[in-house]
């Protein structure tokens, strides 16, 4: 058996902190082997436990590399137990830790958005399909954190709690509508971060008021920058950001008694879109609400990076690991593979070559070399 570098645990190092669910004296294969099977079958394209069991049959070399596996490998059963009572909390905590070592201390664009998986549902038990908020570092490219709810609409809990285990010192976090509560921006400034929130009709007396000045706004209180104009598959899409520094005339005597201060707020925003599409033409007008005083081009920036979610995660989640057809529902097995899929995208996306996630993931399977080179990655990702 061959001796592994130190860097090369460098990921497992981080887990330590975990205990293992099973009582010891019937532990026959060590925590840190099944988690190292169980992460490098998932970068490698093994969507069950089943498969990932036949992949470590096949790979048993190279997974010598790294750890002993003197007993060889669990059932796919006991792979599954484990993953299920594994504690969930203390897996998302020793995740966030290892992605803070990953990460560079430059100003970060940190967009936070949830996404369901459809068929962790079990109707029988009255378990709803696990809804996953998860924190991407736009620039990066990483994965930070994710904190599961039964439900969409708990969003609103999930994310403060999501939000107290990141490091957000310098950071612009952006949210959707949902995300627009008082609670939600306090966490966020009293960590050191600054707020760009969606501005919709959950909110329908700011809203009004934000939407009733930029239809009409005074010239010098407001900046405008340029016009951003994109083609894609037979659309055109024109784009003006527009922003407004002189927020107190927003809690002047004329509003309504009682009403709510929305802390910290130091700029209202402004999205005009004029999309043209088959000889159709849509206009739309998007508001925000944001802590810092951003200039047009920044603001159009993070608005723009906010969406990376979407495109680089949530759309890889589906499309390249099949995050849809998985079937965990019980236990903590569905938020825990949560994690280990996400461990997976920071990983594979680390290659320093061009080729796309899916061609990555199949190079990893192929050769022992690629693989080990991703997962012994340590440094800082730029």
């Amino acid at each position: 058996m061959s001796t592994a570098p130190q860097a090369s645990r460098a990921i497992l190092d981080h887990f330590s902190a975990l205990s293992d669910p099973r009582q010891s004296w019937r532990v026959v294969y060590p925590l840190p082997e099944i988690l190292l099977l169980v992460l490098c079958a998932t970068l490698c394209g093994m969507e069950d436990f089943v498969e990932i069991r036949l992949w470590g049959e096949e790979r048993m070399d190279f997974l010598r590399r790294f750890l002993a596996f003197e007993r060889g490998l669990p059932s796919h059963d006991t792979l599954n137990d484990v993953i299920n009572a594994l504690d969930a909390d203390l897996f998302k905590a020793c995740f966030t830790a290892w992605v803070e070592a990953l990460r560079d201390n430059d100003p970060e664009v940190i967009a936070i958005d949830g996404k369901t998986s459809r068929r962790s549902h079990a109707r029988g038990k009255g378990r709803e399909p696990l809804h996953i908020v998860s924190a991407w570092a736009s620039r990066q490219r990483l994965v930070l954190g994710q904190e599961a709810t039964d439900a969409k609409s708990n969003e609103i809990t999930a994310i403060p709690l999501l939000l107290e285990r990141l490091e957000l010192t310098g950071a612009i976090v952006t949210i959707d509508a949902m995300g627009t509560q008082t609670a939600i921006a306090e966490t966020i400034v009293r960590r050191g971060g600054d707020y760009l929130l969606a501005l919709k009709a959950n909110r329908p007396a700011l809203h009004e008021e934000v939407a009733r000045f930029f239809a009409d706004p005074p010239a010098d209180m407001i900046e405008r920058g340029k016009t951003i104009v994109e083609s894609d598959h037979g659309r055109l899409e024109q784009r003006r950001h527009t922003v407004c520094h002189e927020v107190d005339w927003l809690w002047s005597d004329r509003r309504y008694t009682g009403e709510p201060h929305f802390p910290h707020l130091a700029m209202i925003a402004m999205v005009e879109s004029c999309t043209e599409r088959a000889g159709k033409i849509e206009t739309e007008r998007r508001y925000y609400l944001s802590s810092a005083k951003l200039d047009p081009g920044t603001f159009a920036a993070a608005v723009r990076a906010h969406w990376g979610i979407e495109n680089r995660l949530h759309w890889v989640l589906d499309v390249v690991f099949h995050d849809d057809l998985a079937r965990l529902r019980t236990g903590f097995g569905p938020q825990n593979m949560a994690v280990v899929k996400h461990m997976a995208i920071n990983l594979v996306r680390s290659a320093n070559d061009r080729h796309s996630l899916k061609v990555r993931r199949k190079k990893a399977n192929l050769n022992n070399d690629y693989l080990e080179s991703i997962i012994v990655q340590t440094q800082k990702l730029t």
